[in-house]
C-alpha cells in the first residue's frame, strides 16, 4: 500500500472512532443505552482491526510495538462491555497514529528531479546533417553535437578542437575544465563553452550519470527503516502491564480491575507525545531555513556523531573569486582588473563572468570592448579603449606578448586559478581566484563539536592540494580528496560503522552519499536537484551555518520527546496501580489517561519555542601536530 493510500485510511480510521464517541455519548444522554453501545462497537472495530494488522506485520518482522498495548485494552474493554472506554481508547489511539503519519508525510519525495535532469533526447550528426533522437538510440562511435548550455547525455571522447565542460555536478570541482580533442567527457557534466562534437563510447544505460542514479537507489534501498522512539519502551511497558493487569485480576477475582488497569495503561502519552515533539520540532527547524523530511530523520540527526562535509559550495561559496592581483609592468591592481573586466563582458566563460562581477562590486567603469576575438577556453583579445588587451592562461597571453614566458606562479601550486592580463603586448600582471572558505566555517564547525559531533570529515572530488589549501586550520579529522561518487558512499558507509553519520553536499556526484547516510543535508538553495532528493534535510537558505540550529533543534526536540515519554509513562503506572487497587474504573482510567495526555501533548509543544543559541564562536586554530588525515582518491 503506498503512503498516500495509508494516510488516508488512517484520517479514515481517525474519523470513524471520533463520530462514534460523540455519536454514542449524544445517544447514551438520551437514554438510549444500547444504541451507544452498538455506535461505540462500530468506532472502535475499524481502528482494533487496524491494530490487528499492524500487530501481525509486526511480528513477522521480529518487532514488538505498543500497538499490542492498545490492541488488549480495547479487547478487553469490548469484552467485559465497557465499550465507552474502548471508544475513547480508540479515538487516542487513532489520533496519535494520525499525528506520526502527518510528521512523516513530510518525507522525501523520489528521484524525479534527478531524472529530470538526464536529457531524454540528444542531437546526432548523420548523413550530412543533424537528427534529434532518443537516449536509448545512441550507440557507441555515433558522432553527437553537444550545445552552449547543454548536459551531455552520454559519456564519450571530445571530437572537436576543444571542450569547456562544467563538471561541479559530478567532480565537486569548482571551476570548469578545458578538455582538449580525444579526452574523456562524462555524462552529466554541462557545456560551459562553444558548440562541441562528442563521440559517444557508451550506451546512456550504461554511462557516468545513469550510474549515479543507480547508487542513489541502491543507496536508499540499502537504509533500514527508522523504527519508532516509543517503540524502544514498548517491550518493557508491555511486560509491566500485562503483569499488573493480572496480578490484579487475580487477586481481586474481578476482571474488570484488569480492564482498568489496561484502559490506563494504553500507551497515548508515547504515542502522541512523541510525534508531537517531532512534529513541533520540524516546524521550528523550518523557521531557521532547516527543511527536515519527517520525525525519522529529526530524531536520527539527535544522534549524530559524526559530520562529513563536501567542499565545493559547501564548505566554500562554489563561484570563483578574485583573491589577488600581481602587477607585472607597475599598472595599479584595479587598472589591471577593469581592463580585463571589460575585454571579458564579451565572453560567456565562467571565469571571465567572475571577473566582470569582482570588477563591478569595486565600482569600477567598464568600457565597451571592440574587435573582440575568443579562443575557447584559452582567452579572449580585444581592444579597450584603444589599448590592445589579452586575458586568459598564463600560456595563452605569454604566447602572445613580448619576450612572454609561462612560469611557475606560487598561485598554481596552492591550487587557485591563474589569469594573466597583457596590455599593448606586454604582461601587465595576473589575477589570482579561488573558491574561497564561507565566512565563519570555523566557527561553525567549532560550535557543531560543542554540541557532541566527534569527528568531522571533508570528502571532496576536488585535487588534494586544493582540498588542503581550503581546509586549512579547521581542525579537521580527516581529509579525502580525488572521491568519485562511489568512494563517497563507501567513505560514508565506513564511518557509519563507528557512529550515526551525517552527510553534507550539494552537487549531483553527493546525492549517493546523503542517500547511504544516517542524515544526508542538501544546499538547497543552489545545490543539484539530485542532492536535494536524495537527503533528509535540506538547508533553504545558502549558508552551511544552519546545521547548527538544525543539529540543535533536533536533540532538544529529542529530548522533551523523551522527557514527555518517561512522565506519561510514569503518571500512566501510577493510574495502572490505582485501577488494581479498585480506586479506577474503565471509564474514568480512561478519562484519567485524557488528562495525562493532555499533559504530555502540551510539553511536548515546548518544541515550538525552542531557541538555538549563537552558532559565532572563535575559529579553531590549525592542528600543528598535523593531525588531518591525508590521503588522495582512496577511502580509509
Amino acid at each position: 500500500m503506498d503512503q498516500t493510500r495509508t494516510d488516508r485510511l488512517k484520517t479514515a480510521i481517525l474519523l470513524l472512532a471520533a463520530i462514534g464517541l460523540i455519536a454514542g455519548l449524544g445517544f447514551w444522554f438520551a437514554g438510549r443505552a444500547g444504541i451507544a453501545n452498538l455506535i461505540w462497537i462500530a468506532g472502535v472495530a475499524p481502528a482494533l482491526a487496524a491494530l490487528v494488522v499492524e500487530i501481525i506485520r509486526s511480528l513477522r518482522s521480529g518487532e514488538v510495538g505498543l500497538d499490542i498495548v492498545a490492541a488488549l485494552s480495547m479487547s478487553a474493554a469490548l469484552a467485559f462491555g465497557e465499550t465507552l472506554a474502548a471508544a475513547v481508547v480508540a479515538v487516542m489511539y487513532a489520533g496519535g497514529t494520525f499525528l506520526e503519519s502527518f510528521a512523516e508525510g513530510r518525507a522525501r519525495r523520489d528521484m524525479r528531479d534527478l531524472l529530470s535532469r538526464v536529457p531524454r533526447t540528444a542531437t546526432r550528426h548523420s548523413n550530412g546533417g543533424l537528427e534529434d533522437i532518443p537516449l536509448d538510440q545512441i550507440a557507441p562511435g555515433d558522432r553527437l553535437l553537444i550545445r552552449q548550455g547543454d548536459v551531455v547525455p552520454v559519456d564519450g571522447t571530445v571530437a572537436s578542437d576543444t571542450a569547456f565542460l562544467d563538471t561541479s555536478a559530478l567532480t565537486g570541482e569548482s571551476l570548469p575544465v578545458r578538455l582538449a580533442r580525444g579526452a574523456e567527457a562524462m555524462s552529466g557534466a554541462t557545456n560551459a563553452g562553444e558548440t562541441f562534437d562528442l563521440t559517444a563510447v557508451r550506451e546512456a544505460k550504461d554511462s557516468t550519470y545513469a550510474g549515479i542514479v543507480r547508487l542513489v537507489e541502491a543507496a536508499q534501498a540499502s537504509k533500514a527503516p527508522m523504527s519508532r522512539l516509543a517503540d524502544r519502551w514498548s517491550l518493557g511497558f508491555l511486560a509491566v502491564t500485562v503483569t499488573i493487569a493480572f496480578a490484579a485480576w487475580w487477586v481481586s477475582g474481578d476482571p474488570i480491575r484488569a480492564v482498568a488497569v489496561l484502559v490506563v495503561a494504553t500507551p497515548c502519552p508515547l504515542i502522541l507525545a512523541v510525534p508531537v515533539a517531532l512534529l513541533a520540532g520540524l516546524s521550528r527547524a523550518a523557521h531557521f531555513g532547516v527543511l527536515i523530511k519527517g520525525a525519522g530523520p529529526l530524531e536520527t540527526m539527535g544522534r549524530i556523531r559524526t559530520l562529513i562535509l563536501d567542499k565545493t559550495g559547501t564548505l566554500t561559496d562554489g563561484r570563483p573569486q578574485i583573491v589577488s592581483i600581481d602587477s607585472v609592468g607597475g599598472i595599479a591592481g584595479d587598472d589591471i582588473l577593469r581592463l580585463a573586466a571589460a575585454l571579458d563582458q564579451a565572453s560567456k566563460h565562467p571565469v571571465a563572468q567572475a571577473i566582470v562581477a569582482a570588477a563591478k562590486v569595486r565600482g569600477l567603469d567598464l568600457p565597451v570592448p571592440s574587435e573582440v576575438t575568443e579562443v575557447p577556453g584559452e582567452g579572449v583579445v580585444g581592444h579597450v579603449e584603444g589599448h590592445h588587451v589579452i586575458v586568459g592562461g598564463d600560456g595563452f597571453v605569454a604566447g602572445r606578448v613580448v619576450g612572454g614566458q609561462a612560469g611557475d606562479h606560487p598561485a598554481m601550486a596552492a591550487g587557485s586559478v591563474l589569469v594573466a592580463v597583457a596590455v599593448d603586448g606586454h604582461m601587465a600582471g595576473h589575477l589570482v581566484m579561488s573558491d574561497p572558505l564561507r565566512a565563519g566555517t570555523g566557527a561553525m564547525l567549532d560550535g557543531l563539536r560543542r554540541q557532541g559531533i566527534a569527528r568531522i570529515l571533508l570528502a571532496t572530488g576536488d585535487r588534494v592540494e586544493v582540498a588542503e589549501r581550503v581546509t586549512e586550520g579547521l581542525g579537521l579529522d580527516g581529509l579525502r580528496a580525488g572521491l568519485t561518487p562511489d568512494q563517497k558512499t563507501l567513505l560514508v558507509l565506513t564511518e557509519g560503522k563507528r557512529a550515526p553519520v551525517m552527510m553534507v553536499g550539494d552537487g549531483v556526484n553527493d546525492a549517493p552519499a546523503l542517500a547511504a547516510a544516517d542524515v544526508g543535508v542538501a544546499m538547497g538553495a543552489r545545490g543539484a536537484a539530485a542532492s536535494a532528493e536524495a537527503a533528509d534535510v535540506v538547508l533553504l537558505v545558502d549558508r552551511v551555518d544552519r546545521l547548527g540550529p538544525g543539529i540543535e533543534i533536533a536533540r532538544a526536540a529529542r529530548r522533551i520527546a523523551v522527557e514527555s515519554v518517561v512522565a506519561g509513562i510514569g503518571l500512566s503506572v501510577m493510574g495502572m496501580i490505582a485501577a488494581a487497587l479498585g480506586y479506577l474504573t474503565p471509564v474514568q482510567g480512561a478519562l484519567l489517561q485524557e488528562v495525562i495526555d493532555v499533559a504530555v501533548i502540551l510539553n511536548a509543544l515546548r518544541a515550538l519555542r525552542i531557541t538555538p543559541h549563537d552558532p559565532a564562536a572563535p575559529t579553531p586554530q590549525a592542528d600543528p601536530a598535523g593531525q588531518a588525515d591525508i590521503a588522495q582518491g582512496a577511502t580509509p
